[in-house]
């Protein structure tokens, strides 16, 4: 009896798929490829104060925004997990951003892309991940994204992209052009290149984890700071080391705050949280939209206002550095929300003081 007729073997090699993946494979890479990096502004304090900041503009990717980064590297994880095929229904649970990037990708990759979303979402968000291909459905309340995901991907055949689960670790987080490898290399010429602080916001908490990860890798003494914002469970389960920990409502900036702390979050890569009230975030989208002559998302205003409290402080403690933080999206997609003052009054935000303080903590000069 000969080896082979000796063994239980199964073949289930399927050239036809495999071949279907390998293409697929190689659209990313080439769009990767054609994909110059995003640019790291200065933004002007006070020369004496010996502090510097930085924006990383994530708004200048294809599909407008930082998810753009990641939903290729979601959609590069299911392929090379085997997860998708030719006409493979994709779902996933996003409000916005990480939508409109998804769709893009599912559409360069022939495959139908359906994103869940409170019916609350902005009708300019709704219209963006249309263009670009997608189907949008509605559930009532944030907390049942998840679940009409994984109902849809299982009653259709499909494929549940799932970045609450899969964003901390799709991504390599060693280097490969994370965007924490793209920040330490672009400041490698500046007067502070190890930064003393990178600020990011908590949305699938993703970021964070890749960010802080890298810091760790790569033994590098800078801080990570996590912004949150009300109505999420972030801050208070960072604070209560409790993963199980959730709250009630939706957040009101878009792009970041969730119901419960998703598995994506990595408490312990995050050195700090700030706790950033939606009237801050708001008035910070404008400081920086004045500052900056063009318009940034409300989750950029939530990053910028975590900034200022940490350049009041070194200032305080007489510390010298420099502090990264992301210029999420552009703002031009809330111009009938958070630029709206009659929108913005209508939910009870004075604004007015947030942005003089702002004012005062980040000075051009």
């Amino acid at each position: 009896m000969g080896l082979v007729a000796g063994l239980n073997d199964v073949n289930r090699f399927d050239a036809e798929n495999r071949a279907w993946v390998t293409e697929r494979i190689r659209r990313l890479d080439a769009d990767a490829r054609r994909s110059a990096d995003t640019h790291l502004w200065r933004v002007e304090l006070p020369v004496d104060w010996g502090i510097d900041l930085y924006l990383k503009d994530e708004s200048t990717h294809p599909t407008g925004s930082l998810k753009h980064r990641l939903a290729r590297s979601l959609f590069m994880y299911a392929l090379v997990n085997g997860w998708l095929g030719p006409e493979t229904l994709v779902v996933e649970a996003s409000s916005g951003s990480t939508a409109v990037s998804e769709a893009h990708f599912a559409r360069m990759l022939d495959l139908p892309f359906v994103a869940v979303m409170p019916r609350s979402t902005s009708t300019a968000k709704v219209r963006l991940i249309e263009a670009q291909g997608g189907r949008c459905h509605f559930v009532d309340r944030a907390d049942q994204m998840c679940a009409e995901s994984h109902r849809l991907a299982t009653e259709h055949g499909g494929h549940f992209l799932d970045q609450f689960t899969y964003a901390e670790r799709a991504t390599d987080w060693r280097g490969n052009n994370n965007i924490a490898d793209s920040i330490l290399d672009q400041l490698a010429e500046e007067r502070h290149p190890d930064p003393s602080w990178v600020v990011v916001g908590a949305g699938t908490g993703g970021t964070s984890a890749t960010v802080g990860r890298y810091l760790r890798y790569h033994r590098l003494d800078t801080r990570l700071c996590v912004v949150d914002v009300e109505n999420s469970a972030f801050f208070d389960g960072w604070v209560e080391d409790d993963r199980d920990l959730t709250c009630e409502g939706s957040s009101s900036i878009e792009g970041i705050g969730r119901p419960r702390v998703e598995p994506s979050f990595i408490r312990h890569t995050v050195d700090r949280m700030i706790q950033v009230p939606d009237e801050a975030s708001i008035a910070g989208a404008r400081f920086l939209s004045d500052r900056l002559g063009r318009r940034v998302g409300a989750s950029t205003g939530t990053n910028i206002v975590g900034v200022a409290a940490i350049v009041d402080e070194m200032r305080r403690l007489g510390e010298t550095g420099s502090i990264v933080t992301l210029l999420c999206d552009s703002g031009d997609r809330y111009a009938t929300t958070y630029y709206d003052d009659d929108w913005v009054a209508a939910k009870g935000w004075r604004i007015e003081p947030w942005q003089r303080e702002l004012e005062r903590a980040l000075p051009s000069r």
